[in-house]
């Protein structure tokens, strides 16, 4: 189902819009807009599943016992030597 609605843009969003357009990229300025909001849903699909798997791995590290965490020097020493060095 299609819906007929009213937006308004900055004279900068219109012009890119247009643009895009003229070169072909879309069909339309509706088009653009359409694929530009099916993209933020993407996108927060795409964030949700990954704050998903950071929650799933946090609560599985804080069942994690005492001798399986790592040190913070052991996991950062390559970082740090590598800034050290400039590289």
């Amino acid at each position: 189902m299609t819906i007929k609605t009213t937006l308004s843009f900055t004279d900068r969003h219109h012009r890119f819009l247009k643009e895009k357009v003229g070169e072909g990229v879309y069909a339309s300025a509706s088009a653009a807009v359409a694929a530009a909001v099916e993209r933020m849903i993407e996108d927060e699909e795409a964030r949700e599943v990954a704050l998903d798997a950071m929650a799933d791995e946090i609560r599985r590290r804080a069942t994690a016992p005492r001798e399986a965490f790592v040190e913070h020097d052991e996991v950062f020493a390559p970082a740090m030597r590598r800034l050290d060095r400039g590289t």
